[in-house]
């Protein structure tokens, strides 16, 4: 479904959403600091993106579509720096104050203005095949689990193992670029039980005891996040009679997967039948949130998916922008799940936990 139409607050946000929804998790400032001067935390997510500047500056140098690509990454890199530099010395420039909607839309904007669209597009494609060859293998482990709870901890090991896969984070764009992932190792290294927010506990147990009728999935990064991670719990969900509907951007940022980009590749894994690795996925439905960040602000979503998502029983935010960074603390009419890993080492910090930790936060309607 493409989405062109105006934006409308995700349905399942407890109301009223003007009073109780607040889309950014980590509070850059509060009412009584001073406008004209950026605050201690401002200045230290201003320096985040700063940081993460070059690793976009030569993405955006080697895009085959752009012409003149070196000459206009270079422009890019002094604008969005300009742009930042400026919020330290007025966070009331650029739309500010600051938030890390913000400071990701005007990443966006610029690179947007010099015709970049997809900087990350061929890493994407290469991430994608690569997973999609490792998909069946995946499933087939997952599927061998007998014991119910102990299959539902091997998927959401897998979802957090894939969700590593993340080029928006300066430490491990560096990490991929010297050796790329292994989604294996991934899963058998995450740091240690009990993670920084771990309700995996609570979860297995409804999970042994109750099927939801219809989950709705805001899905983060392409190649082993999406593929390794997501499809194969989406694909448990539908064995076990759930409806599913995966919620992708409608325009490419960063890795993230988009709307087009996943039905192509969900397009690929069925067999003739329509079936994901011998499971019926009629159930399966792809929708376009109609966000174009990597995070994402529930308050202004696609009508289409609004619609589609009226009457789930079950909200997933997958990736530290959607589920940390952002709608940590969002509160859902039905039960809800945020996962992810946390890759900032300032995200770490505000939750009291360490970098690479994971969060599994889930609450019953």
């Amino acid at each position: 479904m493409e989405s062109s139409s105006p934006s409308v607050p995700f349905p399942l946000l407890q109301a009223p959403v003007e009073s109780t929804y607040r889309a950014c998790t980590i509070p850059y400032r509060f009412a009584s600091d001073n406008p004209r001067k950026a605050t201690p935390v401002e200045i230290q997510w201003i320096d985040l993106f700063l940081n993460s500047v070059p690793s976009f500056r030569q993405r955006a140098e080697n895009d085959p579509t752009v012409p003149d690509a070196p000459a206009k990454a270079e422009k890019f890199a002094q604008r969005y720096t300009a742009m930042l530099e400026e919020l330290k010395k007025n966070p009331e420039s650029n739309g500010g104050p600051p938030d890390c909607i913000l400071l990701c839309r005007l990443r966006e904007l610029v690179l947007r203005e010099l015709g970049f669209r997809d900087i990350f597009k061929k890493v994407k494609d290469e991430e994608n095949a690569k997973a999609m060859s490792l998909f069946e293998g995946v499933v087939q482990r997952n599927d061998e689990i007998e014991d119910d709870g102990k299959r539902a901890e091997n998927l959401i090991r897998g979802i957090l193992a894939g969700n590593i896969f993340d080029l928006g984070s300066a430490q491990l764009a560096e990490v991929f670029a010297k050796d790329g992932m292994s989604f294996l190792a991934s899963c058998q290294n995450l740091v240690s039980r009990p993670w920084v927010i771990d309700d995996l506990d609570a979860f297995q147990n409804k999970w042994t005891k109750k099927s939801w009728e219809k989950a709705v999935i805001f899905v983060d990064n392409s190649g082993a996040d999406i593929i390794l991670g997501i499809l194969p719990f989406a694909r448990e969900l539908l064995r076990r009679g759930t409806k599913v509907i995966l919620a992708a951007n409608d325009m490419p940022s960063i890795n993230d997967v988009t709307y087009p980009e996943l039905v192509e590749i969900i397009n690929k894994l069925k067999d003739e039948n329509g079936k994901l690795a011998g499971v019926d996925a009629s159930d399966l439905l792809v929708a376009n949130s109609g966000n174009d960040l990597p995070v994402i602000d529930l308050s202004s979503l696609s009508p289409e998916l609004a619609y589609l998502a009226n009457d789930a029983d079950l909200v997933v935010l997958e990736g530290m922008g959607r589920a940390i960074e952002t709608n940590l603390y969002a509160q859902m009419k039905c039960d809800s799940i945020k996962i992810g890993m946390v890759k900032h080492p300032e995200v770490a910090q505000f939750l009291g936990g360490r970098l690479y930790d994971c969060v599994f936060k889930f609450n019953e309607a």
